[in-house]
């Protein structure tokens, strides 16, 4: 078998997850501004809320004022989100609660690493091979891979709000094959979703590999 020169890796989802579920930690970190709400509920008005969201990239944005695009996206969701579960008006200071949830999630706290993730880096790095992240997270994924031991595997990380562009765009591909100096034909995209991560990695002329793992 021919190896690739480059291995790209979604993130969440494909090297690791949330802690529990998106509601939970919503609600264990509520608790403590006095609000309490079903992790259920919260959890499906997430997803709803995220679903309905447009993509995270920011086309024409300055790059200056980036993450304060990224800080407003991610607060209209969980706005959104209390809203569903009718505990948004209990907050006595939402903002305050949400900058909290915000960099909660730049922590290792909420997230778990899946138990193949470092062997099959390793495995690949051993082999020669440079590895890349290309996601559709915000800036915060950065500490993140920090947080969780992961950074030093990657030789780049190419997030949509960098690009202006969201996976299953071919731009978002395209811009992390410039950072290798790499030919489509010579890089693999392994993801956990089918559309963005296997059908993008397709579109943009590299090898997509979907990941199916079970929740």
């Amino acid at each position: 078998m021919n190896y690739p020169q480059v291995i790209f890796f979604d993130a969440v989802g494909t090297l690791f997850g949330v802690r529990g579920s998106v509601g939970q930690a919503y609600s264990n970190l509520a608790q403590q501004f006095g609000v309490t709400a079903d992790p259920q509920v919260l959890n499906e008005g997430f997803f709803k809320a995220f679903r309905a969201a447009p993509p995270m990239a920011f086309a024409g944005v300055n790059a200056t004022y980036v993450p304060e695009r990224e800080y407003a996206w991610w607060w209209a969701i969980a706005a959104e989100t209390f809203q569903e579960a009718g505990v948004l008006g209990q907050f006595s200071d939402f903002e305050v609660f949400f900058t909290a949830l915000y960099a909660h999630f730049t922590t290792a706290e909420p997230w778990f690493v899946y138990p193949d993730t470092r062997h099959t880096l390793i495995h690949w790095h051993d082999q020669g091979v440079e590895l890349g992240i290309i996601s559709n997270f915000d800036s915060r994924i950065h500490a993140v891979l920090d947080a969780l031991g992961l950074a030093k595997y990657f030789k780049s990380v190419t997030i949509s709000t960098e690009v202006g562009a969201a996976k299953p765009d071919p731009q978002l591909f395209i811009a992390a094959l410039k950072k290798h100096n790499c030919s489509p034909e010579m890089a693999w995209h392994i993801g956990d979703s089918y559309r963005e991560d296997y059908e993008g990695a397709k579109a943009a002329g590299l090898r997509g590999i979907w990941l199916r793992r079970k929740d």
